[in-house]
């Protein structure tokens, strides 16, 4: 796995980025996180290490896009044409772009996308019940060879079934909020859409509890350091042809 942020910096457009943490941790060294700029790590799909190998070795991985901002953001409009031509020549790597700005895509999209590439999957963020009825027609109406949803974090219950009837989404991804600030995330939410997913053979992973979580009507305070393994640990997670 790596992660690639061309730019860095965004705006917030949704309820999940109230406690966004790109911009509580840029808070925390003086930064605005609300100031779009290409970064040093722009062209890392192509550099090369002194042997002339790529850093980004064929093979290592998902490559995780703008994780400090958002693939489709206006700001980067003049940027992202570059970063297609890089993701254009690196198909022997796994490109991951994770957006809640899925209404752009189409004016964002390379000339030669065609129905889209084998090597990039669009992951829509969504949050709630709102945002995933906003997003998810666009998301599942686009010519995309490979789609997942992402919510995280979860703030409320969500209905999913119709979405994941159609056979286009490939992986879900549920999670709680972390950050002083986070809000509370339920267990039942999350074993609602594990049980959609079972349903129609959708790999689920169950990313982290959040700070802040609710399991059999009482509220548990987690430390960071445990989100991730806990729910790791919890077992809910579900991949087709290894749980059973």
């Amino acid at each position: 796995m790596a992660i690639w942020n061309p730019w860095h910096g965004c705006h917030k457009i949704s309820p999940g980025c109230a406690n966004c943490y790109v911009y509580r941790r840029d808070e925390s060294i003086g930064k605005d996180a609300g100031i779009v700029s290409k970064t040093g790590d722009y062209n890392l799909p192509l550099k090369k290490n002194r042997q002339g190998e790529y850093k980004l070795t064929p093979g290592g991985g998902v490559v995780f896009c703008c994780m400090t901002s958002d693939f489709f953001l206006e700001d980067a409009d003049e940027w992202r044409q570059g970063c297609w031509d890089m993701i254009r020549e690196r198909a022997d790597l796994e490109f991951h772009i994770i957006t809640k700005r899925i209404d752009r895509f189409e004016e964002c999209i390379p000339p030669d996308w065609g129905d889209g590439w084998d090597h990039v999957t669009i992951c829509s963020t969504c949050e709630n019940q709102d945002r995933m009825d906003h997003r998810l027609p666009i998301l599942l109406s686009l010519p995309i060879k490979h789609r997942q949803v992402i919510s995280e974090p979860m703030l409320e219950e969500i209905d999913m079934e119709s979405y994941l009837a159609t056979g286009l989404i490939e992986h879900v991804v549920c999670g709680g909020e972390s950050g002083p600030k986070a809000r509370p995330c339920n267990l039942d939410w999350i074993l609602k859409v594990r049980e959609q997913c079972i349903q129609y053979g959708v790999p689920f992973t169950f990313k982290q509890t959040g700070a802040v979580f609710i399991k059999d009507g009482k509220t548990y305070h987690i430390e960071r350091k445990y989100q991730m393994s806990q729910a790791r640990k919890s077992g809910y997670s579900y991949y087709p042809g290894i749980n059973r």
